[in-house]
């Protein structure tokens, strides 16, 4: 037997006496009987046996007194080095994670040191080691994990239907169809692009196929109309106008057409945080609402395109349509009823916003761009030819073109006009006529003839000092009319108003019967909404003459 041998009571030994002890009185003699038994049962001492008693399951210390300090360097002084050597790791790290290495930064720090706002920070050879500098960097939390490790995502919810809805497109995985509605031969074959609305609070989604070349507003306007309409589907009620959109930051959210029509609509609209902008956060952490719809549509319904692919464009939407019919009714993703009987549930107390027609819409899509008229009061847009009012001949004026009609609209000095359309080449010699004169041409006229006849006097040159004075659902949705007169184009003035009809008569007032010009007076004191006068104008005139060709 080795002399260095000790004797020990077993661990599961102590924890049986431990317990018998427990159970005794303090004052009983049967404890002193137990400790007896145990000494003698293990050839110890009584001493013994209650000092492993004392020492049983006591905790004990497995470091060093001095653990978690440095040895090589003061505390403040080593943490300052770390914090540079962190810097300089983060301050190279580029997109794909790659960062300059420990040792590299310490060579750095005694070969040439690094300058700081407090000064040079330089240290002595031999001093920094890589393993000492890394294990203090991951216990002071200043390695790169730590670093570059993003702030807690907040998850956010709408608390009503249409308060929010997250648009977005992806191109499809059928990349594009044998027979697209349009091409254009100087860009190739258009990509068939997947465009989406996911409703925030509900999860419904609607989604459309759009043939297009890259990303567009012309194309995002049309989608998002056909997502605020109401739909041919009885089974799919979404529709109205959203209080907020949420996109990316991309070429749509940039468009001033978009930004108009949105304003135009009441609708408020909101990009993603760009990334890097608070801190290491990346950029639409918040876009998983409208991307996985994107990536089930593409594995549970284009996966089905390897057996029949659709050849057009409205065969594919077609076809879409009756999978999004299946896909929002699948259940919610916290309520116990599916997306869209969430959707309806949690809907406005006062209704769903209305859309307005397609006819307002497009006239809400105009392009603005400032542009200089020609002096033949002539203005070309993409080739086109339009030709403006006389007065305009010279100015810079803003164009409003539609994207989805041939009307241009002009706006000077805060007052617009309109509409103008597409005009034919120059005149021809033999019909060459003049523009006539206009309030303009009158003005200038007025202050040529006032100009020819100033004089001014000599005192004027002579110096003379002149004082100068001091200086819920049911049945039917419940709706918001769209307030669609308001948007509509009025006359400025029952005069201009007369002078539109005359032109569309094509035939001076002053020639018409006295009622018919007591009808067109009735008609302006009700109202100056162009549409409206132009249309009662020509069916007044339409029957009468219908009457009289009867009469005969």
């Amino acid at each position: 037997m080795s002399s260095g041998w000790r004797k020990q009571i077993p661990a599961d030994a102590l924890l049986q006496l431990r317990q018998r002890l427990d159970r005794l009185p303090r004052k009983s003699p049967e404890r002193v009987a137990q400790v007896l038994a145990v000494a003698e049962l293990y050839g110890l001492s009584t001493s013994s046996v209650y000092r492993a008693l004392k020492d049983f399951l006591k905790p004990r210390t497995t470091h060093r007194v001095d653990y978690g300090k440095p040895r090589v360097l003061p505390k403040a002084e080593l943490e300052r080095y770390c914090e540079i050597v962190a810097a300089l790791k983060l301050r190279t790290t580029n997109k794909q994670g790659h960062h300059l290495s420990t040792q590299r930064a310490i060579e750095l720090l005694e070969d040439y040191g690094v300058e700081t706002e407090q000064g040079m920070v330089r240290v002595a050879k031999g001093i920094l080691t890589r393993s000492t500098v890394n294990e203090y960097l991951t216990r002071w939390h200043l390695d790169q994990t730590r670093l570059c490790r993003q702030p807690p995502a907040v998850r956010f919810q709408a608390e009503r239907s249409n308060d929010c809805w997250q648009f977005d497109m992806s191109p499809s995985d059928l990349k594009r169809i044998e027979k697209p509605d349009w091409i254009n031969p100087d860009k190739g074959e258009p990509t068939l692009m997947l465009f989406s609305v996911v409703d925030d609070r509900s999860g419904v989604a609607y989604q459309e196929y759009h043939c297009v070349y890259g990303e567009d507003a012309e194309s995002a306007l049309r989608f998002l109309f056909n997502a605020m309409a109401p739909k041919n589907e009885v089974e799919f009620p979404f529709q109205g106008r959203p209080m907020l959109i949420y996109l990316d930051n991309g070429p749509v959210a940039k468009s001033r057409v978009f930004q108009n029509v949105m304003l135009a609509l009441g609708i408020e609209w909101r990009t993603h945080i760009p990334a890097g902008k608070d801190g290491e956060r990346v950029t639409a952490r918040s876009k998983g609402k409208v991307e996985r719809p994107f990536r089930t549509v593409k594995e549970t319904h284009e996966t089905l395109y390897h057996f029949h692919k659709p050849e057009t464009e409205q065969q594919a939407n077609e076809w879409l349509m009756r999978y999004l019919l299946r896909y929002n009714r699948q259940d919610h993703r916290s309520e116990s009823h599916s997306r869209i009987e969430d959707w309806l549930a949690n809907l406005p107390s006062d209704g769903i916003r209305e859309m307005c027609v397609w006819e307002q819409f497009c006239r809400f899509a105009r392009e603005p761009e400032r542009r200089k008229v020609g002096t033949d009061a002539r203005v070309s847009v993409e080739g086109t030819a339009y030709e403006v009012e006389p007065d305009l001949a010279g100015e810079t004026v803003l164009l409003l073109w539609g994207l989805f009609d041939n009307e241009l609209y002009v706006e000077y000095e805060g007052t617009r006009t309109g509409p103008y359309y597409p005009v034919s080449g120059p005149i021809p010699l033999n019909r060459y006529r003049t523009f006539k004169r206009g309030a303009a041409g009158e003005r200038t006229d007025r202050i040529r003839s006032l100009a020819n006849q100033l004089k001014l006097t000599i005192a004027a040159l002579a110096g003379e000092e002149i004082r100068l004075a001091p200086l819920n659902l049911s049945s039917e949705l419940p709706k918001q009319p769209f307030d669609t007169e308001a948007h509509e184009y009025h006359f400025a003035s029952i005069i201009a108003a007369k002078l539109a009809i005359a032109a569309d008569l094509a035939l001076p007032l002053a020639k018409l019967a006295a009622l018919d010009r007591a009808f067109i007076d009735q008609v302006l004191s009700e109202t100056l909404i162009r549409h409206i006068v132009l249309a009662r104008i020509r069916e007044y005139f339409h029957n009468k003459k219908s009457g009289e060709d009867h009469a005969r």
